[in-house]
């Protein structure tokens, strides 16, 4: 399963809803999808949606789908990554009318240079490819964080050993 969430600000969303239903109906996407369209207009078609969930309902979906899409909210995309997912985060942005600024486009750019730990797609047309694509991005991204806690470990143990020499 799928799960699409564009969070709770007033303004729509819908570049990445209609993209999902799309990719979706294209059957592009094979799995089921849910998404939380939040105040967007555009009404998906070939997915199952509701404008707004409980959060412990958001929490159940979260923990049921192998893949998560969010915006660029921070509480969206830290919640997935708190049980061990990597979501693919789709930041609002002003020019498009789903934001009053760019700040998720600015965070989702930071958190990708200094963490490394999520999915970013700025340009809607590349959700096809990230989604195609997940298991081995994330992959890649897990091997990334596992290559460096062997080395600090390698690292730290040489420093322990010197310590007691």
């Amino acid at each position: 399963m799928i799960f699409v969430t564009v969070g709770t600000h007033e303004q729509q969303f819908n570049r990445l809803v209609e993209e999902v239903d799309k990719l979706k109906e294209d059957e592009i996407i094979k799995e089921d999808v849910f998404i939380q369209t939040g105040f967007s207009t555009y009404e998906p078609k070939h997915c199952q949606w509701s404008k707004l969930i409980s959060y412990k309902e958001m929490n159940n979906k979260i923990k049921e789908a192998r893949i998560v899409i969010t915006h660029g909210g921070p509480a969206s995309f830290i919640a997935p990554l708190q049980i061990g997912k990597i979501p693919i985060v789709v930041p609002r942005q002003e020019k498009y009318g789903e934001h009053v600024n760019d700040h998720q486009l600015e965070f989702t750019k930071n958190v990708e240079e200094r963490n490394k730990n999520i999915i970013p797609v700025y340009d809607i047309k590349d959700l096809k490819e990230k989604i195609l694509n997940y298991d081995n991005i994330v992959n890649k991204i897990e091997q990334q964080y596992s290559s460096n806690t062997e080395k600090f470990v390698e690292k730290l143990k040489i420093e322990i050993e010197k310590m007691f020499l």
